[in-house]
């Protein structure tokens, strides 16, 4: 083959969720609704971390980045989705495929070792409740928010230059609702077995060690948590780790049967299925998650209410 039909793919064809009209009328109303309600969610969040003092503590500062990194990893697939929903056309531009599967995949990355630092954060508010102050100074929460961002956006880097040096001459039809990296690299015209050895390393990286620290942390909060004597203090302590694990488990579990299972030869609709998990249900259930039995959170949105009911009356 010619070198110049290596270049000849200028665009990329998204076959999204379905090819029936009705259907993607229908997915694009429950879409849309489920990305306004994620955006809304997660921005309520922030605002009531940021309007009441008692949420200022280390667990709700990494609460905030983490619902802000949601609204960003949705925004990077999410509008487009419905763009081509609505027109019925998924055609995008080898460039803006390439920017999104970057933004995308860094946000990701992000999340996976954000959640590792979560998880190590209450493992020393729970563990080690003296030292925790000291420990996590305001200082330390910013080095380990920095480095969770730093180390998505650095490790995507290496995966999606590797991907975008292989020659891409044709399929160009992608068997995914946005431009992922693993479905991406299917479509190249030549052998990709080291860049797929990248990809896997660096999938250790983000999901498997950020795991480790997780399943370790929760392993000694929980034998920490059992031998506490207050029945209010173990209800508290086990509330709050049940709802990061569930977290955990939604994240980590469908973005590891995507990044880290053996590869077939084309996509299947399998993978859209997996990805629908992590990018649309995930960042919706987070903000729900987080607060349904939060006492704390309940307590700032009462504070909120309240406030914006007696100031009517004062101007009165």
């Amino acid at each position: 083959m010619r070198a110049e039909n290596f270049t000849s793919v200028t665009q990329f064809i998204l076959v999204g969720l379905s090819n029936h009209r009705k259907t993607q009328i229908l997915l694009f109303v429950v879409i849309l609704l489920i990305y306004l309600l994620t955006v809304v969610g997660n921005l309520v969040i922030i605002m009531l971390i940021q309007v009441d003092s008692r949420l200022h503590t280390p667990m709700y500062f990494f609460l905030t980045h983490l619902s802000s990194l949601e609204i960003c990893y949705v925004t990077s697939t999410v509008p487009q989705m419905l763009s081509h929903l609505l027109a019925g056309n998924g055609a995008i531009s080898f460039s803006r495929c390439a920017a999104q599967m970057y933004i995308a995949l860094s946000l990701g990355s992000t999340e996976g070792l954000l959640l590792g630092t979560m998880a190590y954060d209450r493992y020393l508010a729970i563990c080690h409740p003296l030292l925790y102050v000291i420990a996590m100074g305001r200082w330390r929460q910013l080095q380990l928010a920095l480095a969770s961002w730093a180390g998505g956006f650095l490790l995507s880097v290496m995966n999606v230059g590797c991907t975008l040096r292989l020659p891409f001459c044709g399929p160009n039809h992608i068997n995914h609702f946005f431009c992922e990296l693993p479905v991406v690299l299917k479509l190249a015209c030549a052998d990709t077995h080291v860049t797929e050895a990248v990809i896997f390393g660096a999938a250790v990286l983000i999901l498997l060690v950020p795991l480790s620290v997780i399943l370790t942390s929760y392993g000694l909060i929980l034998s920490s948590v059992l031998q506490m004597q207050s029945a209010s203090g173990r209800h508290k302590a086990f509330s709050t780790c049940a709802s990061h694990l569930a977290v955990v488990t939604l994240f980590y579990g469908t973005v590891i049967s995507m990044y880290m299972r053996p590869r077939s030869g084309t996509a299947t609709d399998l993978d859209k299925r997996i990805a629908i998990f992590y990018i649309v249900v995930t960042p919706l259930l987070n903000p729900i998650i987080y607060t349904l039995r939060n006492k704390d959170v309940h307590d700032a949105v009462a504070k909120v209410i309240q406030r914006w009911g007696l100031e009517p009356k004062l101007k009165h």
